[in-house]
């Protein structure tokens, strides 16, 4: 039996259904996986450490009662560790360091029957919201080659929207989920804070900021492996109010009447472009029409000051991080070993001090009280993900011998006005792929719910899937498709 990835009703809970019934081995599935990657890998750059000997290993002791048994998946090259591979977090200098343990995250993955079949390139140290880094080239977008994936989860979203596999995991400090999500076509879930392990080696990252999950083709998927990964782990500082039942049965739940509030605004003040805007009015169109109250609404804050204090936390974090690896290496880091922007905004987080860092967190959750007064009156805040469709690689980002750092800093605040805000609240947040351009470029929207509120947004997000279908949709290049033919 051929399997395609392509097929739109081969989603990860549907292919674990095949291997369930004894109509195709985990070994058919992961070589269907290694082939599309062989095949498309060259042009779009979105696996940067294979992994398929351990997989073919793997596909040998699958547990046939696992929710996603012998479904072939990456793991994003970012914190997350894999026993005996690198987590390079797309660094040069750690390209060639194997982890020795396994993240409670990946524990998880396996124990759920996912099989990994490689890692996926990210930013240096997941610093920006495309997928150029240096040590590894660009990942290039699906539907346009010419054009970013978004980042820092391009690789793993590039890699699921050209059905390389179904399901791909990711994680999310800024939007890093829901942007390439919305970027390649695909549903994104940022879930609520803590509601995902971290460990061992972390608590939190960020203070909070940071949680991982997945890129999938459909929702379900996204909702099943949220019932596989979710919950406290061992020494966790705080955890997700679980939830009672699972979120996959809450897909088939009545999901009543919700009150909607949407804006196409940047809450930065900047242009939003017309196909994003669009994307929003669609979306609350197909919800009123599904019997939500939608009206034009959206919480007031000094997003200036958010800003600088979002920035504040990510740069300290990213000193702390190259503090880590110049002990590493036994001397002072260089930018023989990172890149020049990741150096000079680790130098800027390392002149900050503890009272900044400490002003940085209360000015964060003073945004948690006022977004959470919002969800009071509102279960469901409609916007854009972006301020403008995917632009071209090279805008977001500087090439080696091209640092003008305020430059692509101002770019990339620019295109991401609307997605930090459900990190620095912890609340859930997804991208839905529910729009595109007349040039054939994904746009999505984002919806977010009050804190520990998956299963709404899983609802909604099932409901627009239902409106509007999006797993047919290919993107130019994808697996099965004939790199040599292309212009």
């Amino acid at each position: 039996m051929a399997f395609d990835f392509t097929d739109p009703a081969h989603d990860a809970l549907a292919l674990a259904k095949l291997v369930k019934e004894r109509e195709v081995q985990p070994l058919e599935l992961v070589d269907a996986a290694i082939k599309a990657i062989e095949q498309a890998n060259p042009t779009l750059n979105a696996v940067n450490i294979p992994m398929f000997e351990i997989a073919r290993a793997r596909a040998s002791q699958v547990d046939l009662q696992a929710p996603f048994a012998g479904v072939p998946y990456l793991l994003k090259d970012i914190r997350a560790s894999y026993k005996g591979v690198p987590t390079s977090e797309g660094c040069r200098a750690l390209a060639s360091l194997p982890r020795q343990y396994d993240s409670e995250i990946v524990t998880r993955h396996k124990r759920a029957g996912l099989i990994c079949i490689g890692k996926t390139n990210t930013p240096e140290f997941g610093l920006t919201a495309t997928t150029e880094p240096h040590a590894f080239g660009p990942t290039r977008n699906p539907w346009a080659p010419d054009r970013t994936p978004g980042g820092s989860s391009g690789g793993a979203t590039a890699a699921v929207a050209a059905r390389l596999v179904p399901i791909a995991h990711a994680s999310d400090g800024g939007g890093s989920i829901r942007i390439p999500a919305a970027c390649c076509g695909l549903f994104g879930l940022k879930p609520t804070r803590g509601r995902n392990p971290l460990g061992p080696d972390a608590g939190d990252v960020m203070s909070g900021l940071v949680v991982e999950h997945a890129v999938t083709v459909s929702v379900r998927d996204s909702a099943a492996l949220l019932d596989a990964t979710a919950g406290a782990d061992v020494g966790d500082p705080y955890w997700a109010p679980p939830l009672q039942g699972r979120f996959l049965d809450a897909l088939d739940m009545p999901v009543g009447e919700l009150r909607v509030a949407f804006t196409t605004a940047s809450p930065a003040g900047g242009a939003v472009h017309p196909d994003c805007a669009r994307a929003v009015e669609a979306a609350a169109g197909i919800l009123e029409q599904l019997g939500h109250r939608v009206e034009p609404a959206s919480p007031e804050w000094d997003d200036r000051a958010f800003r600088k204090a979002f920035t504040t936390v990510w740069f300290s974090s990213l000193a702390a991080t190259l503090a880590r690896l110049a002990q590493g290496l036994g001397r002072e880091v260089t930018d023989s070993d990172v890149e020049p922007v990741t150096l000079e905004f680790g130098r800027r987080g390392a002149a900050l001090t503890g009272a900044e860092y400490v002003a940085a967190l209360e000015a964060m959750q003073q945004l948690g009280r006022i977004v959470g007064a919002f969800h009071e009156r509102f279960d469901i805040w409609l916007t854009p993900v972006l301020a403008e469709p995917p632009p071209l690689l090279g805008h977001l980002h500087p090439p080696p011998g091209r640092e003008d750092f305020g430059l692509f800093s101002r770019r990339v605040r620019e295109w991401v006005p609307f997605t930090q805000i459900a990190n620095a609240t912890g609340q859930p947040a997804a991208s839905v792929p529910i729009h595109w351009t007349p040039k054939g470029l994904p746009v999505g929207v984002q919806i977010m719910a009050a804190m520990g509120r998956e299963d709404t947004l899983l609802q909604l997000a099932a409901q627009l899937e239902q409106a509007c279908p999006w797993k047919e949709r290919l993107p130019a290049a994808h697996a099965g498709w004939d790199a040599s033919s292309a212009p």
